[in-house]
Parts: structure tokens; C-alpha cells; sequence
């Protein structure tokens, strides 16, 4: 049964890892086995929209340009403009936001597609550990593969649907989902800076999406009013710290830090998910 530290403390480690290319899926499956409780998909996806929050806050600016650059686009094809052929390349909200659409797509799908084998097969710390070393082997290799300028001005439609297949790889237990959209967008030559900020922007339909999938769970919580909003605000909090943090650290630091501390965690998980 949560309890209102328990929250706050599941609110803090969702806030810093769905952030910090850790993997919040498998750090909320590894620290509530540790303090011996079960949340369930419910709690967790609550603790998500507490990271969507922090991702609204600190990224206002950036979201109300999205808005705008894709009303702008659909009133350009009811016009009859072709905005695939000009008007994309000419105005950068526009093309900003079609990048994030197409970024969203394969998200979509494999999310739809794998959810149930996810939530029935790789929920085990076993598999939390396994795919803690794969975002680790990711984050090493990036870092010596990312000497790209690209930002929204040049990123290609299939940069971003590449990207978005990377993201869609994170609904395994252990794979960062910004670690593997940071990594994969700075191994197709995106600015370390545009890397983290696309990353971040292009997590909001898929959480959105994931929330309104959980919504009617949501209702059927067993915990009170009080234990949700202390991991909310918690997620809230700690998510907006996070994003600041990372933001501060990807233009100067290289993202190794990362790649040890999930090799370490991902090496710890398997010998104890063996022994125990």
C-alpha cells in the first residue's frame, strides 16, 4: 500500500530519470521493488503527467510556438498551399511542428503494438537490468559519434521518424526514453543543444497518448487523494530540476556520466534479480 513518502519518493526518482537518460520505466520498476511495494501502470502514468507538467513549464515558450506553427500549416492547406514543398522549409514553427508529428507517429504505433507484451513479459528486473546495459551502450556510442550542427531548420522528416522509432524502443523496462532519442539524434548529426530540446518536445503527445490510454485505471486507484498528489507534485517538481539540469549539462558534459551509472544499476539489477 503507498504511503506519502512513498509517493514522493517514486515522484522524485519518475521526475529525475524520465529526464536524465536513466530510464524512469526501469528505475519504477527497480525502486518499488526495493521498498517493497506495488504502484501499477495507474500510479505510474500519474507520475508521468506530473513529468508532462514540468515539460509545459519549462518549455512554454517552445509548446505555444508548436500551437501556432501547426494551425498556421493546416489554415495553409485548406488555402491550397502544398506546405510540404515550400512553406515548411520557409517558416521554422511550421516545420518545427511537422517534425514532431512525424517524430510521434512510429511512437504510436509500437506503443500500441507492444504495450500488452510489455506489461506481461519484460516487466521483471531481469529484463530492467538487460536493456539498463543496452541504454548505456547507446549513451557510449553517441557520445563518439555526435559532431552534427543540424536544428529545426535543416532536420529532415527522416531524421525525425528515426528518432521517433528510437523513442517508440523506450517502452522497454531499462531503455531511456531520453536517452535513446538524445543518442540517436546526436548519431544523425543534430546539435547537442536541438538534440535535447526535440527530445523533450517530441515526449509530449507519447505521454499524453500513454495518459488517456491509463485514464479509466486511473479512477480505480486504491490510494488516497493525498498519497497522488505527493507523487505528482513530487514528478512535477523534480521533472522541472531535471530538465534544467540535463539542458545545462548536454551543451558542456558529455553524456558517459550516464552511460556508467547505467552500467553499474544494469550490472547490480541482473546478479540480484539471480540471486534473489
Amino acid at each position: 500500500m503507498l504511503d506519502i513518502l512513498s509517493a514522493i519518493i517514486l515522484g522524485a526518482v519518475q521526475g529525475i530519470s524520465e529526464f536524465l537518460p536513466i530510464s524512469s520505466s526501469g528505475h519504477l520498476v527497480l525502486v518499488p521493488a526495493l521498498l517493497g511495494i506495488e504502484t501499477g501502470l495507474a500510479f505510474d502514468t500519474i507520475l508521468h503527467i506530473g513529468t508532462l507538467v514540468a515539460i509545459f513549464t519549462f518549455f512554454w515558450k517552445d509548446i505555444i510556438n508548436l500551437i501556432k506553427g501547426f494551425i498556421l500549416s493546416i489554415i495553409d492547406l485548406t488555402e491550397g498551399v502544398d506546405i510540404f514543398k515550400r512553406e515548411l522549409y520557409r517558416v521554422p514553427e511550421k516545420r518545427f511542428a511537422w517534425l514532431i508529428i512525424v517524430g510521434t507517429i512510429p511512437t504510436g504505433i509500437m506503443g500500441i503494438l507492444l504495450k500488452d507484451a510489455i506489461e506481461t513479459i519484460f516487466r521483471g528486473t531481469l529484463f530492467v537490468g538487460i536493456f539498463l546495459l543496452v541504454t548505456a551502450a547507446v549513451l557510449y556510442y553517441s557520445e563518439r559519434h555526435s559532431s552534427g550542427q543540424i536544428t529545426q531548420k535543416d532536420m529532415s522528416f527522416k531524421q525525425a521518424l528515426i528518432v521517433g522509432i528510437c523513442q517508440g524502443l523506450a517502452v522497454f523496462p531499462g531503455i531511456s526514453r531520453s536517452g535513446s532519442t538524445i543518442a540517436s539524434g546526436l548519431c544523425l548529426g543534430l546539435n547537442r543543444e536541438y538534440a535535447a530540446r526535440y527530445s523533450f518536445l517530441l515526449s509530449i503527445p507519447a505521454v499524453i497518448g500513454a495518459g488517456l490510454i491509463q485514464i479509466k485505471d486511473i479512477a480505480t486507484l486504491d490510494a488516497s487523494l493525498s498519497v497522488l498528489l505527493a507523487g505528482f507534485i513530487s514528478s512535477v517538481i523534480f521533472g522541472y530540476l531535471s530538465i534544467k539540469l540535463l539542458m545545462k549539462m548536454i551543451k558542456g558534459w558529455s553524456l558517459d556520466i550516464f552511460a556508467y551509472y547505467c552500467t553499474i544499476i544494469g550490472i547490480i539489477t541482473i546478479i540480484l534479480s539471480v540471486v534473489l
